[in-house]
């Protein structure tokens, strides 16, 4: 499938469809680590012991770099040309029509899902470069776009040095939650409409 399928494919799916399969992705993530994490922790207290619930890293770290992040992300928005952050307007499509509420509840659902496999599960006993690749690679619609395979690839080595500095998987949950909500609002409240959406409100 190339950039111009994928595209196609996504403009013909219903809102509904598009949030049905994300959660039907974040539910195949979830299960996949409690399998992984059946063989590969000793048990429970093992798996529970990379939660650090009193770690003041989890807001002085995780927050502040993951609105860095978003910072930086916007000061590109505004230098580079548009084409470089396009993903075939998936996430036009799950962000502009949401309440933020909906957002936040997105933004919590994914950072959990993917930090515990990718960072708690498969980081811990793998490493951070494998760890890393897995991440950038699931992402799948960013391989049609250089800039942002790259980009997904620098933010996924960060959170897992995070992860790898901190020993606490709260502190990268907080951080890909902040990323994705703030990003997420930064779609919603965006002027640009996709031709979807736009074509909904001239209807109305």
């Amino acid at each position: 499938m190339n950039k111009q399928q994928y595209t196609d494919l996504i403009n013909q799916l219903t809102d509904r469809e598009i949030m049905f399969h994300l959660l039907l992705t974040q539910l195949i993530l979830i299960v996949i680590s409690t399998i992984l994490g059946f063989f590969l922790f000793d048990d429970l207290s093992a798996f529970l012991h990379i939660f650090g619930w009193h770690d003041v890293n989890i807001w002085k770290v995780g927050g502040c770099i993951g609105l860095g992040v978003v910072i930086l992300d916007l000061v590109l928005m505004k230098l580079l040309p548009p084409s470089y952050y396009d993903d075939g307007s998936l996430n036009e499509r799950l962000f502009q029509s949401k309440p933020i509420w909906q957002i936040a509840a997105i933004a919590a659902m994914v950072a959990i899902s993917e930090e515990i496999l990718f960072r708690g599960v498969i980081q811990t006993h793998f490493g951070l470069i494998i760890s890393s690749l897995i991440f950038a690679v699931i992402h799948y619609r960013y391989l049609f776009n250089l800039f942002l395979f790259a980009n997904i690839m620098a933010l996924s080595f960060l959170v897992g040095y995070i992860y790898l500095v901190t020993g606490n998987l709260l502190v990268t949950i907080f951080m890909h939650f902040v990323i994705d909500f703030l990003l997420g609002l930064v779609i919603r409240f965006s002027k640009k409409k996709s031709p979807r959406i736009q074509e909904g409100m001239n209807h109305e």
